[in-house]
Formats: C-alpha cells, sequence, structure tokens
C-alpha cells in the first residue's frame, strides 16, 4: 500500500464515524491541555521564584537566628529568634570577604492613610539596604544616614503599597502613614522589582531600623542579616568567615547547636528548584491521568472499529494484504486520532495558559520541551494503545472474517 492509498483509507475510515472520532479526539484534547496547562503553571512558578530571588541582590549572603545551620545545611531549630543584634552584623561588616551589610528586622502590619487600609510587611532597615538588595527609589529618597541615626519617623512605599494607599505612586511623597499609633511621613516610593508572595518587594513599607526597634518593638535583636560578598567567587570563604565569627560570638563549640544560620543564594535556588520542580512534576503527573483515559478511549474505538469491519479485513487478507499492511492501516488510525488532539490540545492549553495569567494572576510559561514532549507522548500513546487491536485485526482468519455477520 502506497503512503498516499494509506492517508485516505485512513481519512476515510475516520470520517465515517465523525462523532466517534471526535469524541475520542475530544479525550486527548482534554489530556494535552491538561498537562500543558499544569506543567506551565508549575514552570512559571518556578521562574517567578528564581527571579524574586535573583532580584534580592547579587553575591548575598543571608544570616537567620533561631536556625542551627553550617554551610548551607538547614537542621533543626535551637536558638531563638531574637540570637542575632546589631553587634552580631557590625562585627560581620568587618570581615575581609563582606562588602557590605545590611541588617533588618520587621512583621506584618495594617497600614493606614486617610480612608484607605492594607496588611503588607514593615521592614526596619539601615542605609545599606538599598545597595545591598538593590532596593532604590523611583521617586523621593530611600532611608538616609541622618534618619537612621536619628530614628526619625519616615517611611519609604514599595510601588503596590503606594497604589494601594494612594491611588498611584506619585501620590504617595509626603503623604502620611499609620502604623499602630505611630505617624510615618512618606520619603520615597521604590522602583518596581516585580515578585509576589511573602518576600514581595513592590508590596512592603521600609522605615529606619533604629526607628522600629525604639518604637515598635522595643528590641535590639533583628531577624534578618543581609551580607553582601565582594565578589562571587569569594561567596564560599565569606560564609565560612560568617560561620567561624558566629560561633565565637556566641560561645558556640558544636556547630551542631549553632542558633543561626547561613544561607546563600545558590541554596535558596536549589531548594526552590526542588520543590518547585517536585510541584510541577506532580501536578502533570496527576494531569496525564486524563491521557491514560484518553488512551483507553483510543483503544476502545479502534476495537470497535476492528469489529465493525471485520468483513472488510477478510476481504482485504483474501486479495493479498499483508499481516503488516493490515496493522500499519489501524495503527495509522489510531497514531492519527491521537496526533489531532495532541495538536488541538497544545493549542488550546496554550491559550487557557496565557488567560490564566491574564486573569488569575498566575505565572505561566510553556516551554518548547514541554510541547515536544506533548507530541511524543502523543504518538506514544497511539502506538500502544492501537497496536492491540491493530494486531487483532492483522491476525483475523481471512475466511471466518469474510463469514462473519
Amino acid at each position: 500500500m502506497s503512503l498516499s492509498d494509506l492517508i485516505q483509507e485512513t481519512f476515510h475510515a475516520l470520517s465515517s464515524n465523525k462523532v466517534r472520532s471526535g469524541l475520542t479526539i475530544l479525550g486527548i484534547v482534554v489530556g494535552i491541555a491538561s498537562v500543558i496547562l499544569m506543567v506551565a503553571i508549575g514552570q512559571g512558578s518556578q521562574a517567578s521564584i528564581t527571579s524574586s530571588i535573583e532580584s534580592a541582590g547579587s553575591n548575598l549572603l543571608m544570616v537567620m537566628p533561631g536556625m542551627g545551620a553550617s554551610q548551607g545545611a538547614v537542621r533543626q531549630a535551637r536558638g531563638s529568634a531574637s540570637s542575632l543584634t546589631l553587634d552580631d552584623a557590625k562585627a560581620i561588616a568587618s570581615l575581609p570577604d563582606v562588602a557590605d551589610v545590611a541588617p533588618q528586622s520587621g512583621s506584618n502590619a495594617q497600614i493606614v492613610a486617610k480612608r484607605n487600609n492594607t496588611n503588607t510587611q514593615v521592614y526596619g532597615v539601615t542605609p545599606e539596604y538599598e545597595n545591598v538588595k538593590s532596593v532604590h527609589p523611583a521617586s523621593g529618597s530611600f532611608i538616609t544616614e541622618r534618619d537612621y541615626k536619628s530614628a526619625t519617623k519616615v517611611a519609604v512605599l514599595g510601588p503596590t503599597t503606594a497604589e494601594d494607599l494612594f491611588g498611584t505612586s506619585s501620590a504617595a511623597l509626603g503623604q502620611e502613614i499609620h502604623v499602630g499609633s505611630m505617624t510615618f511621613k512618606v520619603v520615597g516610593v521604590t522602583a518596581s522589582k516585580g515578585g509576589s508572595g511573602f518576600n514581595n518587594a513592590d508590596d512592603a513599607v521600609y522605615i529606619p531600623l533604629s526607628t522600629l526597634q525604639r518604637f515598635l518593638t522595643g528590641t535590639k535583636s533583628v531577624s534578618l542579616i543581609n551580607v553582601q560578598a565582594k565578589n562571587a567567587d569569594v561567596m564560599t570563604a565569606a560564609q565560612n568567615e560568617i560561620d567561624t565569627l558566629l560561633m565565637s560570638r556566641h560561645n558556640i563549640t558544636d556547630s551542631a547547636n549553632a542558633d543561626y544560620s547561613v544561607l546563600s543564594q545558590a541554596d535558596i535556588l536549589s531548594t526552590a528548584s526542588t520543590i518547585t520542580g517536585t510541584f510541577t512534576a506532580l501536578l502533570a503527573a496527576i494531569a496525564a491521568i486524563s491521557l491514560v483515559v484518553g488512551g483507553i478511549g483510543i483503544m476502545n474505538m479502534m476495537l470497535t472499529s476492528v469489529t465493525e469491519r471485520t468483513r472488510e479485513i477478510g476481504l482485504r487478507k483474501a486479495i493479498g494484504a499483508t499481516r503488516s499492511a493490515i496493522t500499519t492501516q489501524f495503527l495509522t488510525e489510531s497514531v492519527s486520532l491521537t496526533v489531532i488532539g495532541g495538536v488541538v490540545g497544545i493549542t488550546f492549553g496554550w491559550g487557557v495558559a496565557k488567560l490564566v495569567t491574564r486573569f488569575a494572576g498566575l505565572a505561566t510559561q510553556v516551554s518548547p520541551s514541554s510541547v515536544f514532549i506533548a507530541v511524543a507522548v502523543c504518538a506514544g500513546i497511539g502506538i500502544a494503545f492501537g497496536y492491540y487491536p491493530a494486531h487483532r485485526a492483522a491476525g483475523l482468519n481471512p475466511i471466518e472474517a469474510l463469514r462473519y455477520q
């Protein structure tokens, strides 16, 4: 049988019962679209998290209290959440491979401005925070050394917070906001960095760390020390220096009892990638169940087709059609169903992913690799679930097939 004859026979067989073929293709469309969408959501989340971590600053190390860790390996919490102080930050700043240090502290709070309010993170920071964390003002100014030393009641808003409270970022400058019973004057609005979730730099309020400690928390401890290494090559050395220094300052002889943790961006990215990768695989696995159901639908259709076309198969074999020709015919029909469903499913899944990003606010990312895998899976399903019906058709006895009523 020539290729053109094979294509014509396949088209005739599938179009002879359009409703059944359409429903079978629909099962594949739903399965492929589900896989494309779930993988797109997982990969989009991973890209968003990675971008958010990388935008936090370059060559960044983070020293956190209350979680015993060394060399980026986080262990069970043994210390208290107030084990780090400003003196620790000052000592770290003197290390040879450290370029700058920016301690911070803060918590979630209700912010009120005139008739509007929002719930967001209030960070007490030092002037160094601007460069270490790459949080630069788009308008106005950031926390200055004078603000920090004088513990002035000034605030810098993230663009999202500014829009929530004042409608536009430009309208926020010079206005007053209320954090609890305290009133702060807005002196700046930061440039947008993008991101979402709990540590969204665009949805935050920055005030002098000294102001936060004196008027809001009443403590001298800090919740995080951001450390910028001199360059990427000395990240590990800087991490070792910090670990040695804090163990000495905190009188710790066994690293297993450390009351702090030192993490690098690489550690966080690795952990985030592992989590999001597992999340993506789980979503894809759940969606793939519908593909299996679609494959069973194809097998059911092809078995029905074999039964309906028994006399046709017998006639073909009687006039010289080989087993391989019969097998190829039915496999081609099966693969055609899945490929058509796959192409439509990829297009549909891609479109839904775009709509999810636009209207639901969830980051999605359809990669070429996921599309290629989807096409390969379609062909694989067509062959896997079409082989048995094709093999059964090829094995029919021509005489018995011709007698079939």
